[in-house]
């Protein structure tokens, strides 16, 4: 089967039957042309994986063959090799858009490696493309997945946004409970009236019962003018209680009243004011062990629990990370006026290997800073933060038998030590094998066992 068709222009006969010979050896169909002119003609009908072509050629020159690639499939990667090597015209290159630069004489494996890493960058061009229409097929304002998980909690919102049952939501911190509660808010019949927010933990007990209930003027040392709590500004709306599990037990008692009457009273007030306010709660805590240990009404959660949707970490749904990643490139290189479209197979892997503790929120924060730290059109390994490649990320072995745990620590030490190897001896394959002390042919097998961008 092959690895993929490759289109190489060269005008010197011998050559291009060298490189013929040489790409079908390690896998490639081969397109030879040797006319740069007729090449760039062509280039729609034969519609290559990769182009390989000489720099200086009478006709159209490698940069010519470059442009006019850019301007019919960008999506190409495109590879010129010159005998005449050299800083600026390699720097010139990258700036025109070329995928790679090689300099003669080189190796079958150095071309091998090359084309392995331009084979994946085309792929890439693909699945972001349908990544793209994955996103707006499988997306509801700011939830974005693919994952079934995912899906099946936007089938909830869709389901129950235009009721008025409470909805509690559960989900570790930073899987973006109050990005779905603004969602079943958005899709709401309420959606037209006030979304109101509150950190249940961010305050304390009294300051917490004024906030959601208002109070009256000289109802406490500093109230000079009456105010209106929570409960009424969110009249006819949403009220989302982030942090529920967080609230005193007393506070909780004066909650449930509120929620069942449907009226609240203003603290230094003796008059029941009606509400109509939906109630939208969160948490990341096990509120169901709260309950048991006491420390949360029962029949509180009941109340607060009507329809109860719970936000998956981002770990239990790898396939995910693709989808919000090209999501916040987007979101961010447009806040950012940057032309960055893609992300790089390589600085994908890494991405989607990380273990996101912080969920969505971590992976939001470290696409924001690719994008302004990136100075390409594409997200690569330099643009992510070092602690995310470097180091190891922790290996959930507890339900592994030893020797599965212990291969994926070995796995996970290979990887991070050939990372910061390559990435100290500049991608340079010799060097990298003598400081390590192993055989240059390991290093070759390690690199593509772990898809390594060998230019770090």
């Amino acid at each position: 089967m092959s690895k993929g068709k490759i289109l190489v222009i060269e005008d010197e006969e011998e050559m291009l039957e060298n490189y013929s010979r040489l790409l079908k050896k390690i896998g490639y169909d081969c397109i030879a042309e040797q006319d740069s002119v007729k090449a760039v003609e062509e280039l729609n009908r034969l519609g290559p994986d990769v182009i390989l072509t000489d720099l200086r050629m009478p006709g159209k020159s490698g940069f010519d063959i470059l442009d006019a690639s850019k301007e019919i499939n960008p999506d190409i990667p495109v590879i010129l090799i010159t005998a005449y090597a050299s800083i600026p015209t390699a720097v010139e290159a990258v700036k025109r858009g070329a995928f790679d630069f090689i300099a003669k004489p080189f190796s079958s494996e150095q071309l091998e490696i090359v084309l392995e890493r331009a084979i994946r960058q085309k792929m890439l061009a693909y699945e972001n493309k349908q990544l793209k229409e994955q996103l707006r097929a499988s997306s509801i304002d700011e939830i974005v997945g693919k994952s079934l998980a995912m899906q099946e909690v936007i089938e909830i919102i869709r389901r129950v946004s235009q009721t008025d049952a409470n909805i509690l939501i559960t989900g570790e911190s930073g899987t973006g409970k109050e990005l779905v509660a603004k969602a079943i808010h958005a899709r709401s019949l309420r959606k037209s009236m006030p979304f109101i927010p509150i950190d249940c933990a961010a305050l304390p007990e009294n300051l917490l019962e004024s906030e959601l209930f208002g109070y009256e003027r000289g109802a406490f040392t500093g109230a000079s003018i009456s105010k209106h709590g929570l409960f009424e500004a969110a009249s006819e709306g949403t009220l989302f209680l982030d942090e529920i599990g967080e609230i005193p037990m007393t506070m909780q008692a004066k909650l449930l009243r509120a929620l069942q009457e449907r009226e609240v009273r203003r603290l230094g007030s003796n008059r029941f004011i009606s509400i109509d306010v939906r109630i939208i709660s969160a948490t990341n805590r096990d509120i169901k062990k709260s309950v048991l240990e006491k420390t949360f009404r029962e029949d509180l959660y009941y109340r607060l629990n009507v329809i109860h949707l719970n936000v998956p970490p981002l770990r239990e749904r790898k396939g995910d990370i693709p989808v919000l990643a090209l999501h916040f490139l987007n979101k961010f290189a447009a806040a950012n006026r940057k032309n960055i479209t893609s992300i790089s197979a390589e600085a994908m892997e890494i991405l989607e290997n990380h273990t996101w503790h912080g969920n969505v929120r971590e992976l939001q924060n470290i696409m924001e800073r690719a994008v302004v730290l990136s100075d390409g059109n594409r997200i690569d390994i330099k643009d992510l933060p070092k602690e995310i490649y470097m180091m190891p990320s922790p290996i959930p072995t507890d339900n592994l038998p030893y020797k599965e745990a212990k291969e994926a620590w070995l796995a996970t030490f290979e990887r991070n030590y050939l990372t910061s190897l390559l990435k100290g001896t500049s991608g340079n394959i010799s060097h990298a094998a003598k400081e390590a002390g192993i055989d240059r042919k390991t290093i070759h097998r390690l690199i593509r066992r772990y898809n390594l961008n060998i230019r770090l």
